[in-house]
């Protein structure tokens, strides 16, 4: 007989609020840096694509560190995962001012913040909540997790441009630095022994691949097989490469625009804002409706706002309605993602198997970075990326449909090991 996580309303509450702080400052460190991306090509003088192309490594490495912390959490507890991460995150971000050459930033920003910034994301954290809650509350703790990285975005864009205007980008990347090591102290609320493994299956999938005996090897040997799952991988690129190439470039073509920096940090300020309400409402949405369908009406409503977008005029107030739109459904992806992981494969592995979502997400973020930079040098604008983005969002929004949204059988060795 198969049993629900039980924890009692206050530490549930407890665990939720650290995991949503935590990630409010690592997503706020990591979706502001575009802010730098012009300061750091003036001080250093190393250019916009190669400044890029750093930005794109760190996007890289985020989501490449998430399946490995995800499964070290998995496997020892995710409170000393993030502590590490914290200090890396800390280090690296501190480290940053005080090198001028591409190798220097490719250390400090593209490796080291990078992958401690992931010791504290989604995989971690939502894998985390969602082992210690019952079945009903772990999408709405997903949309909450992640309304703290858009709460984060929303707190530091325009902090951190209030300071680069003010004192300089070096002043704000160290109160960045500084500000990241509050992760360690939350990191106590994410303490304590997970529920043991007969406990992790659902009543509502007694033959989900997660059950006692299935090793970690097994069951990515499963997930790599499942359609489903890979549909997911290549919808959440698309995902990782419009964010990515928003984040780090948005102020540059607000720049192009001749509108004053103050209109990139208030328009990624809304971007956070908006999807706080996107995060609740889809981690609210996400149990009364298929999962599948909200991901593709997500991604198709993207390709539509930015066809919106490019017919506007770029006025200030176009860039704050565009964010705003945009904003409700930034992150939103997350919880439904999260969710139909969970439901495929079951929470025993949930923080590797996501994971591995992310570095798909962050693959596509490389190539948003990345080719935004080379777009810009290219041909002086950002025209054939927003046409890029389009394209990839539809067909993004069409991958999501064949999505199987019931437990994935394990096979008869499988079932007769476990």
């Amino acid at each position: 007989m198969t049993h629900q996580p039980s924890m009692t309303p206050r530490a549930a509450w407890m665990l939720i609020l650290a995991a949503s702080a935590i990630l409010m400052i690592t997503m706020g460190a990591r979706l502001t840096t575009g802010l730098f991306l012009s300061p750091i090509n003036t001080s250093t003088g190393l250019g916009i694509a190669t400044i890029s192309f750093v930005m794109a490594v760190a996007q890289l490495m985020w989501g490449a560190s998430q399946p490995i912390f995800g499964a070290i959490a998995d496997k020892y507890g995710p409170a000393r995962v993030i502590v590490i991460g914290g200090i890396m995150l800390a280090a690296g971000t501190a480290a940053t001012p005080f090198v001028d050459s591409e190798w220097g930033l490719l250390l400090t920003m593209g490796l080291l913040s990078a992958a401690g910034a992931g010791a504290g994301s989604f995989s971690i954290l939502i894998g985390a909540t969602a082992q210690r809650l019952p079945a009903e509350r772990r999408q709405f703790a997903s949309g909450f997790i992640n309304a703290g990285g858009s709460f984060g975005q929303f707190v530091f864009a325009p902090l951190m441009q209030a300071i680069i205007a003010s004192a300089g980008w070096v002043a704000a990347m160290l109160t960045m630095a500084a500000t990241t090591l509050l992760t360690i102290p939350l990191a106590l609320g994410m303490r304590g022994k997970k529920p043991s493994a007969p406990a992790l299956v659902s009543t509502a999938a007694p033959a989900a691949p997660s059950a006692p005996g299935v090793t970690l090897t097994e069951q990515l040997r499963l997930a790599m097989r499942d359609r489903s799952y890979l549909c997911l991988h290549l919808g959440f690129f698309t995902c990782g490469f419009h964010i990515a190439f928003l984040v780090t470039h948005l102020p540059q073509e607000v720049a192009l625009c001749g509108l004053p920096a103050g209109v990139s940090a208030t328009a990624l300020a809304l971007i956070g804002l908006f999807n706080i309400v996107g995060s609740l409402g889809a981690g609210a949405l996400a149990n009364r409706y298929r999962m599948k369908s909200m991901l593709a009406i997500i991604y198709a409503s993207r390709a539509v706002l930015i066809v919106l977008y490019l017919l506007a005029p770029k006025t200030a107030l176009t860039f704050y309605i565009f964010a705003g739109a945009l904003g409700v459904t930034w992150l939103a992806t997350v919880p439904p993602t999260a969710g139909l992981v969970g439901k495929l494969f079951g929470m025993r592995y949930l923080a590797t198997l996501f994971g591995l979502t992310l570095l798909s997400h962050q693959i596509g973020g490389f190539f948003g970075a990345w080719l935004g930079g080379l777009s810009f040098v290219r041909f002086g604008d950002y025209t054939w990326m927003w046409y890029a983005d389009i394209l990839l969002a539809l067909a993004a929004a069409l991958i999501n449909l064949p999505i199987r949204e019931a437990p994935v059988a394990r096979p008869a060795a499988l079932v007769a090991k476990g």
